[in-house]
């Protein structure tokens, strides 16, 4: 499972920081952060979901009020927008 974060989309609400520990506040940008993502194109980030944090990255998902953050599943269909 992979999750995608649109860090242009995101407003700065930290809903997801709430939820999964792999989001951090960047207060100075007034954005999230995804930790150990990688930039695939300009503020988009892509990381690989751990087993067991998969509920926890759904909870973030699902709490973004913009929806800046989308589950994949391993075939690449998308389970939250």
């Amino acid at each position: 499972m992979r999750i995608e974060f649109d860090r242009d989309t995101c407003i700065g609400m930290f809903q997801c920081v709430a939820e999964w520990d792999a989001f951090e506040k960047d207060t100075d940008a007034g954005k999230a952060v995804l930790a150990d993502s990688e930039e695939t194109d300009p503020d988009l980030f892509v990381r690989e979901i751990p087993a067991d944090e998969e509920l926890d990255a759904k909870f973030a998902a699902r709490s973004c009020p913009v929806e800046a953050i989308a589950v994949y599943d391993d075939d690449g269909e998308q389970l939250i927008p």
